[in-house]
């Protein structure tokens, strides 16, 4: 009785007993989710979305959300169509960079946005949007998204799609023609007139902030595959409980 008397005299007042490293990891609150964001670039029809599509089937479309710089074109309502038609599509102030990087930082802190809707056949913002919330993966593709440095401060992998340029041009040809209404001879005019300046003066010197570079795309089965792993392993260093350093007597 004597001795253990001494020795809760002998201890500082306040001070703890050891605690086992097991029980401090048990104790340890668990760390938030972390959500991912992969930025997609590259010049017109690169294959950007094919890429993202990929990557979300690789993943799982559960958990990954793909949001496209397309939708976040500045509403030009107050023009004439015509006016609409002769604007710089592929210069960065045509983007609402603002609220594109704002809404990626709620989707990254777990709130819920509203993404607008374009349409591309009338140049125009619509009425409608979409309801997003809920996405542990965010990919982000666009041609102008690695020019943007608050949008390249929030991504965790950087990826720039490199394709040649005349594969470009008949894809955009293809798209333009049958998915947005427009002739083969606009798109040939506004390819000569603002795609490809644009993609001179902006989008290729933005390659340079890429982490990973892909050849030919989504048919780049390597390198998809290559990206898919290192978003795994992001993933998996967050879920990894951290135990506290053991606390001397």
């Amino acid at each position: 009785m004597a001795r253990a008397s001494e020795e809760r005299k002998g201890r500082t007042v306040g001070q703890r007993s050891p605690r086992s490293p097991a029980r401090e990891m048990a104790e340890t609150p668990p760390a938030p989710q972390r959500r991912v964001l992969i930025g997609i670039a590259g010049g017109s029809a690169s294959g950007k979305t094919l890429v993202a599509q990929r990557v979300t089937e690789d993943l799982g479309s559960r958990k990954v959300y793909i949001i496209k710089q397309d939708s976040y074109y500045k509403s030009l309502n107050g023009l004439p169509i015509e006016e609409r038609r002769r604007q710089n599509y592929d210069h960065p102030d045509a983007f609402d960079r603002d609220l594109l990087a704002e809404q990626l930082r709620i989707l990254l802190e777990g709130g819920a946005i509203e993404m607008p809707v374009y349409d591309f056949k009338r140049h125009l913002r619509t009425r409608r949007a979409i309801s997003v919330s809920g996405c542990q993966i965010i990919i982000i593709e666009g041609i102008l998204i690695l020019d943007d440095p608050l949008l390249r401060a929030l991504m965790d992998i950087k990826v720039y799609i490199d394709t040649d340029s005349d594969i470009r041009l008949l894809r955009r040809i293809q798209r333009d023609v049958s998915e947005r209404g427009r002739t083969l001879e606009s798109v040939l005019a506004q390819y000569e007139e603002t795609v490809r300046p644009m993609h001179m003066q902006f989008i290729e010197p933005s390659k340079r902030y890429a982490d990973v570079i892909i050849p030919e795309g989504g048919h780049n089965h390597v390198a998809i595959d290559l990206l898919v792993t290192k978003i795994r392993s992001i993933l998996y260093s967050q879920r990894r409980p951290r135990a506290r350093r053991e606390r001397r007597p």
